[in-house]
């Protein structure tokens, strides 16, 4: 067993977590943290994986991989490192192509119909409002070409007796107030990076966080206060939840080591992940809390 193994292994143990917990956690196959521990990495299925191992399986134990790395420096062949850069970058380049452009050429052929569509029945509607008015015009004029007695001069029409009462002219109605509803809270992406994603919550009165489990499912989740004060830390299964009131703080973190399991709700509103969780299944969370004035 190497010196980076035997670390992993105590951290492991010293939370009391199991090889087949942190395998649920890391979505990492057991026996390739087994080849972690003892440092045989020709286990791994290819060379970058080894890094990459490591380091979820450094956050799952609650260990800093930036420094393993840098004091474990001499266990890991530096090929790895590279083929992981390079593996990386092709993966990052893949994500920035947006998918926004083909689907708006897509949907053009369907705006340009529509609107075509739209356009006839607005024209069909004006000549059948015009056909109308002019066809009125016309009748009313034959009528009076044909000595039909204008009911406007003539003096035996008599007014109706409702007409004859006393027409006194009511108050205005008082308007009622309008009431403004108060503005809605407002949760915006500040910025991501890697797996980690920080979050601003605006326009609220209060900061109440809850952290569930979907059901069925389950999640190892941390989560920390401003002051880097761990309020929970554990596995969450099947509609589990832990909920904190943290409206005298201004920040929470939440560390979800299965994303696609966790449910994050702020202020009972859910909190939907920038990050695609099939895609980045560990992510750490972070929401600031921008008091109202």
């Amino acid at each position: 067993m190497t010196e980076l193994g035997s670390r992993l292994r105590m951290a492991r143990e010293e939370k009391s977590i199991t090889l087949d917990q942190l395998q649920n956690v890391t979505r990492i196959q057991k026996r390739y943290l087994v080849a972690i521990e003892e440092g045989n990495y020709d286990t791994l299925p290819g060379k970058f994986y080894a890094r990459a191992f490591i380091k979820q399986y450094a956050e799952a134990v609650g260990l800093e991989p930036d420094l393993l790395f840098d004091e474990y420096k001499s266990e890991i062949p530096l090929a790895y490192e590279d083929n992981l850069t390079e593996q990386l970058s092709r993966t990052q380049s893949r994500r920035s192509v947006s998918p926004n452009s083909s689907k708006v050429m897509e949907m053009f052929p369907k705006i340009i119909t529509a609107i075509f569509v739209l356009a006839i029945l607005v024209l069909i509607w004006f000549l059948v409002i015009k056909y109308l008015d002019t066809s009125e015009k016309s009748s009313v004029n034959n009528n009076n070409g044909n000595g039909a007695v204008d009911i406007t001069e003539s003096e035996d029409v008599k007014t109706p007796p409702d007409k004859k009462k006393d027409d006194t002219t009511s108050p205005p109605e008082e308007e009622e107030p309008v009431t403004e509803e108060p503005a809605k809270q407002e949760i915006s992406v500040d910025s991501t990076s890697g797996n980690n994603t920080t979050y601003t919550l605006s326009n609220a009165d209060k900061f109440e966080v809850e952290v569930k489990a979907t059901n069925p499912g389950r999640s190892w989740v941390k989560i920390a206060n401003g002051n880097n004060e761990v309020l929970f830390q554990g596995e969450l299964r099947d509609g589990a939840s832990q909920k904190f009131d943290l409206t005298n703080d201004s920040k929470v973190y939440v560390r979800a080591g299965d994303s696609t399991k966790t449910e994050i709700y702020v202020n009972e509103e859910l909190l939907e992940y920038e990050l695609s969780p099939e895609q980045n299944v560990v992510q750490n969370i972070y929401v600031q809390f921008q008091k109202k004035e």
